[in-house]
C-alpha cells in the first residue's frame, strides 16, 4: 500500500495599516490597547478574510466533509490534515464564528488530524540558540487546538516548513513524534521524498512534502500554458498510482481551492472527485500524518545544518523569501532584538503586539526577487512595492520600540528587569585566572549571591581586581548602583574572607531594595 497524506496550510496574516501616522495623530491619547487598531488594517483584513471564506474555506470544508461522510463506513476512508495558524483562528472568532464551527465539524469526524505550528506563523524557530519564543508559540498553539477541537497534535509543521537539525531537536524535546518539511533534493541527494525518515541523531520522524506533485495542484492547476492542462482528478490519481514509495505527502495552501485558483477553474470539482479516483486504485490509501509514521518505519536520516535551513518557499526553498535582502534582514534583526525588552516588561498586551509583528508575511512582502518567485511575492503583497512594505513595517516597529523603551523606564519595571533570569549567553562565568574557568556560571542576581558564598576566594579576588563583576552588573544586568559599590570595594584593602562577606552584603541589600520596589508597584 502507498499512503497518500493530504495536508492543508490555513493562514491569513494581519496586514499592516498604511495610514498609521494619520490615524495616530487623530487620537488625543493612545494606550497600548489602542495600538492593535492603529497597527493593523482591519478593514482590508476583514475584506480579504470574507472573500477567502466565501470562495475557499466554506466550499472546501463542505466538499471535504461530504467526501469524509461518503467513505466513513468503508474499509478505506478519506482523511486529511490541517495546519491552522492561531492568527487565522482569531480572525474566525472575530469575523465569522460559523467558519470555526465548520472546522469543528471536520474535527468531529475523526478523519481529520490537526498539526501544531507557531501560533503567530512567525520565524521564531530561527531566533538565537534557546528558541524560547518558538517553544512558547508552539505551546500557545497546542493549547488552542486542545481548547477548540479537543485535539492534542503529535506532529508539527513549522512556519512555511522551515527546518534544520536544531529545529528538529527542539521539536523532539517538546514531545512531538514528527515534523513536516520540504522534500528538496539538496537534503535528499539520490533518495526519494516518498518515505519516512528520522531527524539527525533523533527519534523524531520527518515527513517530506513531494513538492512536484503538490505544486501541480498549488501552482499549475489553472495554468493554460502547462502541457498537462487541464488537470483532472483521474489523471492526477494515475500519477499517484505510479509514484514509488511508502507515503506521498501532498501539502498545499488551503487558499489553493477557490482563492488562488478561482472556483470557475474547476478546483472544487477536482477536490470533490479526487478521493474517489484515488480509491479506484487498490494500493492507494488516504492517511493522516500520524498514521503514516505508525505504518512506515524510517529508511534513513535527514541531516540539515543551520546554514542549510529548508523551507517550501520560492525556487531556493530556504529562508531567503523572508530574510534574503538588507531590508528584510534589518527588520528581522530589529524584531528579534526587541525580545529582551518586551520580556523585561512582562506585560501580555505588549508581548502580543510584538508577536503579531513577528508574522513571516511582513518580511515576505519586502522580497525583491524577480521571475516567477517575484510574481508570487507581488501577488500577495498588499503594498505597492517591497520598499513601501519596508517603510510601513519600520514605522510601526520604531513606534513599538519607543513605547516599550518608555515603559521600561518605570522604576518597578527597572527593578523587575534587574531581577530577571538572563539568557544563557548573557550569564557570568567565574574564572580562577585567564583561560581557567570554574564550574560556576550565574544568570541572575539570586544565582550571583548564592555562588559568591561557595566560589573559590582566588576566583573572587581575580574578578574584583579586574572589575569584572561591576562590568557585568552595569552592562548586562543594568544595575549601575551595585556596580559602583563593588568598584569601591575593589579599591579597599581587604582579606579574601572580608572581601567575600562585603560583596555578599552589598548584593543581598540591593536585591532586597529591588524586590521592595517591585512589590510596592504590584509587579
Amino acid at each position: 500500500m502507498t499512503d497518500i497524506c493530504f495536508i492543508f496550510e490555513v493562514h491569513q496574516p494581519l496586514r499592516l495599516n498604511r495610514n498609521f501616522h494619520s490615524d495616530l495623530l487623530g487620537r488625543p491619547t493612545t494606550t497600548k490597547k489602542d495600538l492593535f487598531d492603529l497597527y493593523f488594517d482591519h478593514e482590508l483584513n476583514h475584506h480579504i478574510f470574507d472573500r477567502a471564506s466565501r470562495k475557499c474555506y466554506f466550499p472546501s470544508n463542505n466538499t471535504i466533509l461530504e467526501q469524509i461522510d461518503r467513505y466513513k463506513r468503508e474499509r478505506r476512508q478519506f482523511k486529511v490534515a490541517f495546519s491552522i495558524s492561531g492568527v487565522f483562528i482569531e480572525q474566525c472568532e472575530r469575523w465569522n464564528p460559523d467558519l470555526l464551527d465548520s472546522f469543528k465539524q471536520l474535527a468531529d469526524t475523526n478523519c481529520v488530524e490537526f498539526l501544531d505550528q507557531p501560533y503567530y506563523h512567525s520565524l521564531a524557530s530561527l531566533y538565537g540558540t534557546d528558541r524560547s519564543e518558538f517553544v512558547e508559540q508552539i505551546r500557545l498553539h497546542r493549547r488552542l487546538m486542545k481548547d477548540l477541537f479537543n485535539y492534542e497534535p503529535t506532529v508539527v509543521e513549522n512556519t512555511e516548513c522551515l527546518y534544520n537539525n536544531a529545529i528538529a531537536k527542539t521539536v523532539e524535546g517538546m514531545g512531538y513524534q514528527a515534523i513536516v518539511t520540504e522534500g528538496v533534493e539538496r537534503i535528499l541527494g539520490w533518495r526519494s521524498p516518498n518515505y519516512v525518515y528520522n531527524a539527525k541523531n533523533s527519534n523524531l520522524r520527518v515527513l517530506l512534502r513531494n513538492y512536484r506533485l503538490s505544486d501541480d495542484i498549488g501552482f499549475r492547476f489553472s495554468a493554460a500554458w502547462w502541457e498537462e492542462h487541464p488537470l483532472t482528478a483521474s489523471k492526477y490519481a494515475s500519477w499517484l498510482a505510479v509514484t514509488p514509495g511508502h507515503a506521498i505527502v501532498l501539502f498545499v495552501d488551503y487558499e489553493t481551492f477557490g482563492e488562488h485558483h478561482w472556483p470557475e477553474s474547476g478546483i472544487h470539482e477536482f477536490l470533490g472527485w479526487l478521493p474517489e479516483e484515488v480509491m479506484n486504485w487498490d494500493h492507494l490509501c488516504w492517511c493522516t500524518p500520524s498514521e503514516v509514521i505508525r505504518r512506515n518505519a524510517p529508511v534513513g536520516e535527514i541531516d540539515v545544518h543551520e546554514y542549510n535551513t529548508v523551507s517550501w518557499a520560492d525556487l531556493e526553498r530556504d529562508p531567503s523569501a523572508w530574510i534574503g535582502n538588507s531590508m528584510q534582514t534589518v527588520c528581522y534583526e530589529s524584531i528579534k532584538g526587541l525580545e529582551p525588552l518586551v520580556r523585561g516588561i512582562g506585560d501580555k498586551d505588549w508581548i502580543k503586539l510584538w508577536q503579531y509583528l513577528q508574522m513571516s508575511d511582513h518580511y515576505y512582502y519586502m522580497s525583491i526577487k524577480g521571475g516567477g518567485p517575484g510574481d508570487v511575492h507581488s501577488y500577495f503583497n498588499p503594498c505597492s512595492s517591497p520598499v513601501e512594505a519596508f517603510a510601513m513595517y519600520s514605522r510601526l516597529l520604531s513606534d513599538l520600540e519607543a513605547r516599550i523603551t518608555r515603559e521600561l523606564e518605570r522604576p518597578e519595571l527597572t527593578a523587575k528587569r534587574m531581577l530577571r533570569q538572563l539568557p544563557t549567553e548573557k550569564g557570568f562565568t567565574f574564572f580562577y585566572e585567564f583561560a581557567r574557568p570554574t564550574q560556576w556560571a550565574v544568570h541572575s542576581l539570586y544565582e550571583f549571591q548564592s555562588t559568591l558564598k561557595v566560589a573559590d576566594p582566588k576566583s573572587i579576588q581575580f574578578h574584583m581586581e579586574r572589575r569584572d563583576f561591576a562590568r557585568w552588573l552595569h552592562q548586562v544586568v543594568g544595575d549601575e548602583k551595585m556596580a559602583e559599590e563593588l568598584n569601591k570595594l575593589s579599591n579597599a584593602k581587604l582579606t579574601s574572607g572580608s572581601l567575600r562577606r562585603k560583596i555578599i552584603s552589598v548584593v543581598k541589600r540591593r536585591i532586597r531594595q529591588l524586590e521592595k520596589m517591585a512589590v510596592n508597584n504590584n509587579i
